[in-house]
């Protein structure tokens, strides 16, 4: 066979792209107070701001969309995704929800109470959120190697289990659960080997604690496995994620990731112990618990989409995707999280601006760079989504300052990489030119969505 990869689909729709120049877009990025979260989608060329949601649907699932029930109660689209479901987790208990982050929000209002620890590789942003608003502890304990942008590991997200163990042992009456995100989006999409996922279940269960997962990239993470994981070669790739899921005690998804859906989520439990508590939150908050805030059609969507997601055709042209970009930005000299995750591929902005102090924040800019340069929408994943700004006025800042480009599922082809690897270029180049902002308007919690900033 040829060795170039092809997309494992045809294209049956389009969407025009409105093309701008620099002068707009310097105009365009002032007007949103240089917040790239706030510019219309119509005025970005490439829009790599997030894979959730984003992508596009198949043929199948438009056509299942017609199929949706819309009964408030028991409509059968339902009892489809929850069969579809059950069969994936080996989990009998399962609500959806709008997205992921009400899967959190009412998982966590159901189970946890202020003062409790929540261990896990690394929360991302609204799962940290969710966490700290009800006054909890997200605590991040990936392995060294995954703050190490540089350095090369299979599995880069793997949680450290000594430091889980010394948690467990020293505030184990705190934690309600333990929880693993897979793959570990904020240190680079980075996947979570089998042996860890195995090895950190079997510690939880030792000290009596339930083990949640984060799965919003669980095909990603199960292809991983099996192009880099001892023994899983010749696995097909729902048996690798059943076996996932079989170390569990229960999951959240934003299924606008690996769901291959635009809206989305779902809890699915191993046991009923939580569910009273759980369903009585949903229909508080999301709707009763056979829609839990999503139409018929959108459960009928997600039914497939779940199957095609683990699709293994697609699965491998999806991670060769990021690699691809990730060998055009290597020829050109700009340092990424190596080796690329599966859904995005993040570069490294101390490395691209190694002169600009931490509190110019050095990913936001770039970020904007990119934007002017190319009409390219990133996102940031540094210290104005992680860091904080103290009672006193003194910032604390990230561990990594990243800028992800994260790719909608289905949707770009070969030629916007190849666009995207000549921006990137180009922005390196200009590196002494890009200009850091700071923050001048923020909210208490998720402040890079809404924040406002200027030009330093």
């Amino acid at each position: 066979m040829p060795k170039t990869l092809i997309e494992p689909f045809r294209i049956k729709s389009v969407e025009p792209i409105r093309m701008t120049t620099r002068a707009e877009r310097i105009e365009l990025l002032e007007a949103a107070k240089l917040n790239v979260f706030k510019l219309r989608a119509e005025d970005v060329l490439i829009d790599w701001l997030t894979d959730s949601g984003t992508g596009a649907m198949s043929s199948r699932q438009w056509g299942a969309i017609m199929e949706g029930d819309e009964s408030y109660a028991g409509a059968r689209s339902f009892y489809r995704l929850e069969g579809v479901i059950q069969n994936i987790t080996g989990m009998r208990f399962f609500v959806p929800t709008h997205q992921g982050r009400a899967a959190e929000k009412v998982l966590f209002t159901a189970v946890c109470k202020k003062g409790d620890v929540v261990p896990n590789n690394s929360h991302f942003d609204t799962t940290r959120a969710n966490l700290e608003y009800l006054g909890i502890e997200a605590l991040d304990l990936v392995i060294g190697e995954g703050l190490q942008p540089a350095t090369i590991h299979p599995f880069k997200g793997n949680i450290d289990l000594q430091r889980v163990e010394a948690l467990l042992k020293d505030r184990g009456a705190q934690i309600p659960f333990g929880m693993l995100t897979v793959t570990n989006n904020s240190g680079g999409g980075q996947p979570v080997s089998m042996a860890n996922i195995r090895a950190y279940a079997g510690l939880l269960k030792k000290y009596g604690k339930p083990f949640i997962m984060d799965v919003c990239r669980f095909s990603e993470n199960a292809m991983f496995i099996k192009m880099r994981e001892s023994g899983y070669a010749n696995t097909p790739i729902k048996t690798i994620v059943q076996e996932m899921f079989s170390y569990a005690d229960g999951a959240t998804m934003s299924a606008k990731k690996d769901g291959m859906v635009n809206i989305g989520g779902f809890i699915v439990l191993r046991s009923e112990e939580w569910m009273d508590a759980v369903r009585n939150v949903l229909i508080m908050t999301e709707g009763f618990p056979t829609y839990g805030g999503l139409a018929g059609r959108d459960l009928e969507a997600l039914a497939i989409g779940l199957e095609e997601g683990m699709q293994e055709d697609y699965l491998r042209y999806r991670l060769r995707t990021a690699e691809y970009l990730g060998e055009r930005l290597e020829a050109a000299g700009v340092d990424f999280v190596k080796p690329t995750g599966g859904h995005a591929v993040y570069i490294d902005a101390r490395t691209v601006l190694p002169n600009m102090p931490m509190q110019h924040y050095p990913a936001w800019a770039l970020c904007n760079a990119l934007y002017l340069e190319g009409g390219i929408r990133g996102v940031e994943i540094g210290s104005v989504m992680f860091g904080k700004r103290l009672p006193n006025g003194t910032e604390t800042y990230h561990s990594m300052e990243l800028v992800r480009l994260a790719f909608p599922r289905r949707m770009y082809t070969q030629s916007h990489f190849d666009y995207a690897g000549e921006v990137i270029a180009e922005v390196k180049e200009k590196a002494d030119s890009i200009r850091g902002v700071k923050i001048t308007k923020q909210s208490q919690f998720l402040r890079h969505f809404t924040c406002e900033c200027a030009w330093v």
